[in-house]
């Protein structure tokens, strides 16, 4: 990749694309193109490819995908199904058409089954079945990794693809109906200890295990695998989990929360246990940067300098 090189970041307003402009500009490229939904609906394939001929891009970087949390996987499953693979062909095929060199596609760690062994290897994708609660969003992780494979046998393309898993960090969604577990915590234990609230319901047992990565060690990884890497995909993560309850209790000491947690086992909590093998990006020589406790102090003091909870009084207590 030469640094004048024309990059396309989908997505570059989600917490991930951002990150990977961030990144992308940290490493001097100066070249990188985005695109707001007003300007590029990434559901039209005529105005992808339209885009994509006049973009001549060199690289595309596929950070665009329509997330949510648990509940909003229940609910919207034709969404999620639908809109990620329909991004994803779009993408796909206009930088086939177009002659693009490298593309990065991640994926997520729900791809893996419910009942997989840990650490996940990247070889025990589709050996059984998915976690109920987000399959449509995984078969669409899955047909994107699976595509970029197809690309590169049928055609020869040197794209890659790579498969973290839970990220946190700045531009998070802190929706309290549509966010992911971190940040939801976050918001939680935040407004309970400004409302005075001595205690909080959490879902499930507690127990289920996490693996986690802060943002921007996810897009260091990317760009790390555009530059050195040409082969099946990777997973990307720290390889250390805790479990949920170890991470909520991490989470009200860093927003200074001190009530009590109480676990409502009434309630969905995913796959028991998601821990990626990473052995085989830490061969290549990548490895993550920023320790939980520190990213989980930057990614509360983003928000609360960012607004917080607007609906209620926020206190601009920093943690360092």
């Amino acid at each position: 990749m030469d640094r004048q090189d024309r990059i396309f970041v989908a997505g570059h307003l989600g917490m991930l694309g951002r990150a990977v402009v961030r990144r992308l500009k940290h490493e001097g490229f100066s070249n990188v193109v985005t695109a707001t939904k007003d300007e590029l609906n990434l559901l039209d394939q005529s105005a992808v490819h339209r885009f994509f001929r006049q973009g001549e891009f060199q690289h595309v970087i596929i950070a665009a995908a329509r997330v949510g949390g648990i509940q909003f996987n229940i609910d919207n499953p034709v969404t999620l199904g639908h809109e990620n693979g329909m991004i994803t062909l779009n993408l796909l095929d206009a930088s086939h058409r177009t002659g693009v060199e490298r593309v990065m596609f991640p994926g997520s760690s729900c791809i893996y089954p419910r009942a997989c062994s840990q650490p996940m290897q990247e070889d025990d994708l589709l050996s059984g079945p998915l976690e109920p609660t987000n399959e449509m969003y995984a078969l669409a992780k899955i047909f994107g990794l699976r595509m970029i494979d197809a690309y590169r046998k049928q055609f020869g393309h040197r794209w890659v693809s790579c498969q973290p898993c839970n990220l946190y960090g700045p531009f998070d969604s802190f929706d309290p109906t549509n966010s992911h577990f971190i940040a939801a915590l976050l918001r939680k234990l935040h407004t309970a200890r400004i409302q005075g609230t001595g205690r909080v319901e959490c879902w499930g047992t507690g127990n289920a295990r996490r693996e986690v990565l802060h943002v921007d060690d996810a897009a260091s990884a990317m760009l790390f695998l555009m530059k050195e890497y040409d082969g099946p995909f990777v997973n990307v993560g720290c390889g250390v989990d805790y479990s949920i309850r170890e991470m909520t209790e991490m989470i009200a000491d860093v927003v200074g929360f001190d009530g009590r947690l109480e676990w409502n086992t009434d309630r969905p909590e995913g796959m028991p246990r998601k821990l990626l093998d990473t052995s085989r990006i830490t061969e290549l020589g990548w490895a993550p940067q920023i320790e939980l406790k520190t990213g989980l102090k930057q990614t509360y003091n983003w928000w609360l300098q960012n607004g917080g909870c607007n609906e209620i009084p926020v206190s601009n207590r920093l943690v360092g």
